[in-house]
């Protein structure tokens, strides 16, 4: 009987993984772009982090178009799809396939410190884009500051208010640091300088259906709302344009009864909404950044190379943190006064 239990149990575990092999096959992608150019260099792992979001599918397209210009050996491209089962198991790939380093986004940044704490252990070093790990080494993060997101978003709505009002804020997940750096730092804003605006704070998981429903209930009970801050522009933009202009609250910037509202990304649908006057102004995170400076970094770690904090010479400046280093590129406002820069990666694509 113990025996059979054996086998029964080694059955069962070998199940295990050829289904976990088989989910993370599903979810890569094939690319020769390392191949032409790149394969004398270190094998690169990318895991894209999600396809449902207009600022992460952007950043997907930079990745592939620097991948082939700078001739990287990327091995073939995985997308997590926001799971980070999946993101454990596409990691175990790009090890067993020969990765020198790897980049990932992970959007639980708490629940992959045992991950990193594996790579780690085998020299493999880790750029981080856009999220920072709780805990376990990076080599590299690759991020804006997310604190000035939310006190710039904070600042320009309360000026847009005139310091009173009622703000509903549509919140990222909060397991993630995004999501508490920018909430954060909007809170100590609107407290310290307009005590006088209300913010509704709207927990979302980084989902739009979530942020339409829960703005849906706010606004039955506060029809009053004159402003909305969306901490994901590449995820929120299109529910949230859509309720109001079911309700008939999409009045356009200028005209009475206009809701003032900010966003995050710098995605190219979010400056046709400024243009429009349907929104007033959003943060700029750079995508094309994001993706040159992640594969940048990559390819200097499985080199061997070593920065340390300071001003870079792109503009940014690299901080320490408790598990490594953080590059902190530029994310600029834009409202109507700046929206056609053509320096903004918005009004690049395609």
């Amino acid at each position: 009987m113990k025996l059979a239990r054996t086998r029964s149990a080694a059955a069962a575990a070998g199940t295990v993984l050829v289904t976990l092999a088989l989910v993370t096959a599903c979810n890569r992608e094939s690319t020769s772009a390392g191949a032409a150019g790149g394969a004398d260099k270190p094998a690169i792992g990318i895991d894209l982090p999600r396809s449902d979001s207009d600022f992460w599918n952007s950043y997907a397209d930079y990745v592939k178009k620097d991948v082939k210009a700078d001739g990287v050996n990327a091995l073939p491209l995985s997308n997590s799809q926001n799971d980070v089962t999946k993101l454990v198991a596409n990691v175990q790939v790009f090890q067993n396939t020969g990765a020198k380093a790897v980049v990932m986004a992970p959007q639980d940044t708490g629940a992959i410190a045992s991950t990193l704490d594996t790579l780690a252990s085998k020299k493999i070093p880790v750029v981080s884009v856009d999220t920072r790990p709780d805990k376990g080494d990076v080599y590299m993060v690759v991020r804006a500051d997310n604190k000035a997101y939310g006190t710039k978003a904070c600042e320009f709505l309360g000026k847009q208010l005139g310091g009173t009002g009622k703000v509903a804020e549509l919140q990222g997940a909060l397991d993630s640091i995004n999501g508490r750096d920018r909430s954060e730092a909007f809170a100590a804003c609107m407290k310290e300088k307009f005590p006088k605006i209300k913010v509704f704070e709207l927990p979302t998981d980084w989902k739009g259906d979530v942020a339409s429903a829960k703005l849906q209930s706010l606004l039955a009970q506060h029809p009053d709302l004159n402003g909305i801050y969306m901490q994901a522009g590449g995820v929120f933009l299109q529910p949230t344009l859509a309720l109001l202009e079911q309700k008939g609250l999409l009045k356009p910037a200028g005209q009475k009864g206009h809701i003032s509202i900010i966003s995050n990304d710098g995605i190219p649908q979010e400056f046709d909404a400024i243009r429009k006057g349907q929104i007033d102004a959003t943060v700029s995170q750079p995508a094309d950044l994001y993706a040159k400076y992640a594969l940048y970094y990559a390819q200097a770690a499985a080199d061997g190379k070593t920065f340390k904090a300071g001003k870079t010479d792109h503009d940014s400046t690299i901080i320490e943190i408790p598990n490594g280093l953080e590059d902190q590129l530029p994310a600029p406002l834009v409202t109507k006064d700046n929206v056609e820069d053509k320096t903004l990666w918005g009004n690049n694509v395609g």
